[in-house]
């Protein structure tokens, strides 16, 4: 039997936990989480997906701020002996003397190409940057960011109106066997680690909610990635009448190069706002104004009275929708 402890905490992690706990070969002596969070419009203190999952299976769970300096959580990682420490989306650093703990290594799961998009968001930075392919790596971990020696990867090609919330479950759904068939591999010793290469490293950064406002002077490409890369957060948003709307669902029409210098609304019909950029055309199909909910955008622009030939606005203030 394979013992592991499994460090994770958000929901794109719990699939692979329910596989590892049905897996006969695997034991899964503890999971390492993060403490429970303030969440929703009431602040009400809510335990993380890995943890419940937990709980429902009668797992051991410990809940830490920061692992590396938690010394009673260290001292009951080694009394549990385990074989690997599994990792994925867990959101701390590990220090050398935890690293140390497990018999064999720390495997990483990690939610790109390596050593494409090393770091805390993978999943919407390729969607962003128009990539038409990502994938999964597992990963030995090391004290460097992500770039550990790689046991497998599994490739995801990306489709044009991909968002970051389609790309996440994803993931989500091929995590669990990569994972099970790396630990199986590394334990037999079937799988031998390779090193990253030099060549074409890259760091994917959190988005803060400046990343979200639209520049409406880049191409309809380019919005229609940046919107579809923020469904979750922060969201893509422009202002008009000094009001806030974020962009929830767009549509390339075309990459024509038009004449002029910045975007304008072509035109209205029931599908959508046809928005005009010097390079190419976007719809937008979904929206939500300040202080109302998701709607479509062929309603948005009845109530607000838009007509071709108007512009949205740019600010540079964040105002809370």
């Amino acid at each position: 039997m394979i013992k592991i402890v499994y460090m994770a905490t958000p929901e794109i992690a719990v699939k692979s936990l329910e596989e590892l706990i049905r897996n006969n070969e695997i034991e899964v002596c503890a999971v390492i989480t993060q403490p429970d969070r303030p969440k929703g419009r009431g602040n009400k203190l809510t335990a993380p997906p890995v943890k419940i999952c937990a709980v429902e299976n009668n797992i051991k769970c410990f809940q830490t701020e920061k692992i590396s300096k938690d010394k009673e959580l260290i001292e009951k990682l080694k009394e549990l002996n385990p074989d690997f420490f599994i990792t994925f989306a867990f959101g701390q650093i590990l220090s050398e003397e935890v690293l140390e703990i497990p018999k064999n290594c720390t495997v990483n799961l990690h939610a790109s190409l390596l050593p494409k998009y090393r770091g805390a968001n993978p999943i919407q930075r390729c969607i962003y940057n128009g990539d038409k392919k990502t994938g999964i790596t597992t990963m030995l971990t090391v004290l460097a960011l992500d770039a550990g020696d790689i046991c497998e990867t599994d490739e995801i090609s990306i489709t044009e109106d991909m968002t970051d919330i389609e790309l996440k479950e994803i993931i989500s759904n091929k995590s669990p066997k990569l994972i099970c068939s790396t630990i199986k591999g590394l334990y037999t010793g079937i799988i031998k680690p390779k090193k990253q290469e030099e060549e074409g490293i890259c760091i994917a950064k959190k988005f803060t909610k400046e990343d979200g406002l639209i520049d409406w002077r880049k191409s309809a490409q380019d919005i229609h990635n940046q919107v579809r890369s923020m469904v979750d957060f922060p969201t893509a948003y422009t202002f008009l009448n000094n009001k806030m709307i974020k962009i929830i669902e767009t549509k390339l029409i075309d990459k024509i190069k038009n004449d002029i210098e910045e975007s304008k609304i072509s035109q209205i019909t029931k599908i959508g706002i046809e928005v005009i950029t010097p390079i190419g055309k976007i719809l937008i199909t979904k929206v939500k104004p300040e202080s109302k909910g998701i709607m479509k955008a062929y309603d948005f622009a009845n109530g607000a009275k838009l007509n071709p030939g108007m512009k949205f606005e740019e600010k540079v203030c964040i105002k809370e929708v």
